[in-house]
């Protein structure tokens, strides 16, 4: 059997979004099933990796991505006012325009270099993975147009992500958007895989030609060899990832810093808000506190290994939003 696994996310991008579709390219050879892969020739992401390594087993194939780079707009809008704060708000808004995200922009390219390669390899059925949300309308297009079977792969919550911003208008109008990929996955995918039963309620919720099946994230215990944990002189916290949404580490901090002990000390790897870095100078941490740019994906497990505990910060489910474990969670479980 032979696949096409289509994903934005992919080496040299960096972040947790890279880890589900490479293991997919590792494991699935082994398996037995010859294994493809198209991603953007550069999706433009907030991180790299260069340490990241494609697997060898997989064909990748790369199409030209013409979109906008990510952003962070509390990071790009922080600080500014007047003309600046209403320039840089206008760069932003080009990208909430597009439907259903901004990824939406590889399509143009990515469907006929994914048709040429079913075509051209004799593919037997096409996977997408997401987020980004528009991955499925991919799938679609490939299906309908080289008329093979497509599954579709739900790492996120399409309609009630805890991380969105519902009072946000912006966020208001892209619902209805939103709910019509949902309806094109239920209706037209031949097979749906989601990494959470709450996910897979919400797919199902739309009444799916096909069952929907979960397969959870996972950890590859391969990828800690070699690392190891050695004791320190003080109790060792260790969070690794991104603040975004209405994630923030507030709460944890302010809690340490109350405790008044010096024997510990909280390590942040990834993006720190600006908002945030000005915030902890009123706590007065100190040494108690590290602040690291992000890591290549190995060095971010070394630093997991080797702490005392490991730190996992989630936004509270409230509204129509619902937290979806973190794969993050199996990476600090096979730390251990």
């Amino acid at each position: 059997m032979k696949v096409l696994l289509v994903t934005m996310y992919w080496p040299p991008a960096g972040g947790g979004g890279v880890q589900r579709p490479l293991k997919f390219a590792t494991h699935l050879p082994a398996l037995g099933i010859e294994t493809h892969v198209l991603a953007p020739d550069d999706p433009k992401w907030l991180h790299r990796d260069e340490e990241l390594r494609p697997p060898t087993q997989a064909f990748v194939y790369r199409a030209r991505y013409l979109g906008p780079k990510a952003r962070l707009p509390s990071e790009e809008l922080h600080g500014l006012a007047g003309t600046d704060l209403a320039l840089a708000k206008a760069r932003l808004a080009y990208r909430r325009l597009l439907l259903p995200d901004a990824s939406v922009t590889w399509a143009p390219t990515a469907v006929p270099a994914a048709v040429r390669i079913v075509k051209r390899e004799g593919i037997d059925a096409v996977i997408t993975t997401s987020p980004p949300v528009s991955m499925n309308l991919i799938g679609a297009a490939v299906k309908r147009l080289a008329g093979i079977p497509w599954v579709a792969d739900q790492r996120d919550s399409i309609l009630r992500n805890a991380d969105r911003r519902y009072d946000r208008k912006a966020v208001q109008a892209k619902e209805k958007a939103l709910e019509r990929v949902v309806r094109l996955v239920a209706e037209h995918a031949d097979g749906i895989v989601a990494v959470s039963d709450f996910i897979a309620e919400e797919v199902r919720g739309f009444d799916p030609a096909r069952a929907v099946k979960v397969i959870p994230n996972g950890s590859d215990f391969d990828d800690f060899a070699g690392l190891a944990y050695r004791p320190g002189n003080r109790f060792r916290i260790t969070h690794t990832g991104s603040f975004f949404g209405k994630r923030n580490p507030r709460a944890f901090l302010t809690a340490l810093a109350e405790t008044g002990l010096d024997d510990i000390v909280a390590r942040f790897v990834g993006d720190f808000r600006a908002t945030d870095r000005e915030w902890i100078r009123e706590l007065d941490l100190g040494d108690r506190l590290e602040l690291l740019d992000y890591l290549p994906h190995r060095r971010a497990l070394e630093l997991q290994r080797d702490s005392e505990a490991n730190l996992l910060l989630l936004p509270e489910a409230a509204g129509r939003g619902r937290v979806v474990p973190s794969g993050k969670i199996f990476e600090y479980l096979a730390a251990e």
